[in-house]
């Protein structure tokens, strides 16, 4: 019989890219070993189509059930690691009961950026690469090893080239 799945809450500001790339791929890569959930400080209210077509673009993942929600709505469940994407979700992050691991795995918004329809696209690869190659690190983790230092170190790896420009 196999453990009972992690429990992943990965947080964002609008919960309508970054975050919801991270939960999707998580669940793909982590089979089944994760449990997976995305929210938003401040939600949007809807899914950012880039984010959409990255995920099936480049993964093979269709999303399109995916929607932007509070992380309100994760209120009083015990959640075993809380991600955070992006650095004003990580200032504000709420406690959440049962002392899960918190994590910074700060990625650029690639929802805030202008440009050309090609130039979102190539921000949302780099974005949603970066991301799959922490979770990868994550998956790779023996259970025994899914400690604070070990998990959250991942978010110190895998930065973007000019990564502290395109966060302002």
């Amino acid at each position: 019989m196999n453990p009972p799945a992690y429990k992943v809450l990965i947080l964002c500001t609008g919960n309508s890219a970054r975050s919801v790339i991270g939960e999707y791929l998580l669940r793909k890569k982590g089979k089944g070993r994760f449990e997976t959930y995305s929210a938003g400080s401040h939600p949007t209210g809807r899914v950012n189509p880039l984010a959409l077509w990255v995920l099936k673009e480049h993964f093979g993942i269709d999303a399109s059930d995916a929607r932007s929600k509070s992380w309100d709505e994760f209120k009083g469940v015990k959640f075993d690691f809380v991600i955070t994407v992006c650095d004003n979700a990580k200032e504000s992050c709420p406690i959440f009961p049962g002392q899960p691991v918190v994590a910074h795995f700060s990625s650029p918004d690639p929802a805030g950026h202008e440009g050309t329809e090609e130039q979102k696209k190539w921000l949302f690869v780099q974005v949603a690469s970066q991301i799959a190659r922490r979770l990868d690190l994550l998956c790779a983790l023996p259970d025994d090893q899914l400690d604070p230092m070990r998990v959250r170190a991942i978010g110190e790896q895998h930065k973007l080239e000019g990564e502290t420009q395109m966060q302002r």
